[in-house]
């Protein structure tokens, strides 16, 4: 896969605490994007991407169903969204993005989290670049990326690796992307969103590396954790 896809890669150990995390992330996500839309993934971009995100990570259709119901029935839950930067282990770049009906410990748990691995809380984000993120099986990118440009897509990369296809757009032609893809007859998506892409990445060793593989568990197990992005390969 490409150094982009490499590089965001991280353990999701089919742990309690992870699954749990998991559902509850792909739970909130999905009600809060039917909830600012219509709850109809066909109607609805950003439900529909919520949707093809979470079902690549195997989140059942019991907990989606259960999130667009709740929309649909009126409930309103207040979540709130967050962003919180900082410099990991090995002085790596951390950007953990946030959904919580509470800040305050959303913030306490992020902030722990990294502190008691070495971290500190700083300002990282200009050392990252807003994409949107297509990763699919396919193994001719050239096609693909003549495709996307006649179909006036904002290309930015298109990688190959082994049986995948990444591509990087602008984030405003996402969707479009989407469409063009859908046209050849691809529908089916490992990743569909909105991302954060590390303009460099460095290569952890030792004890630093450690800390960080660590501190990338305890993020996956933090309830109010939606997107952890970091500038550290990961792919050895």
């Amino acid at each position: 896969m490409g150094r982009a896809y490499q590089v965001r890669a991280s353990s999701m150990a089919a742990t309690a605490a992870k699954r749990s995390a998991l559902f509850m992330r792909a739970s909130k996500e999905i009600y809060m994007a039917a909830k600012n839309g219509v709850p109809d993934p066909d109607s609805n971009l950003a439900l529909r991407a919520a949707i093809d995100k979470y079902r690549a990570l195997n989140v059942t259709r019991e907990v989606i169903d259960r999130a667009i119901k709740k929309a649909q029935g009126g409930e309103v839950e207040a979540y709130a969204s967050g962003r919180y930067e900082a410099f990991g282990p090995g002085n790596c770049y951390l950007i953990v993005d946030t959904l919580t009906d509470n800040t305050n410990r959303a913030l306490t748990d992020v902030r722990s989290a990294i502190t008691k691995r070495g971290g500190k809380m700083g300002s990282v984000v200009f050392n990252f670049t807003e994409y949107g993120q297509l990763v699919f099986e396919g193994s001719n990118p050239t096609d693909i990326e003549e495709a996307l440009i006649l179909g006036d897509v904002d290309v930015q990369h298109v990688s190959a690796h082994e049986t995948m296809i990444e591509v990087l757009v602008s984030p405003t032609s996402l969707g479009q992307a989407k469409a063009v893809l859908n046209e050849r007859g691809i529908s089916q998506f490992t990743i569909s969103e909105i991302c954060l892409i590390p303009n460099e990445t460095i290569t952890l060793s030792g004890e630093d590396k450690q800390l960080f593989e660590q501190l990338l568990d305890v993020l996956d197990e933090l309830q109010d954790v939606q997107n952890v992005y970091h500038n550290v390969d990961l792919s050895d």
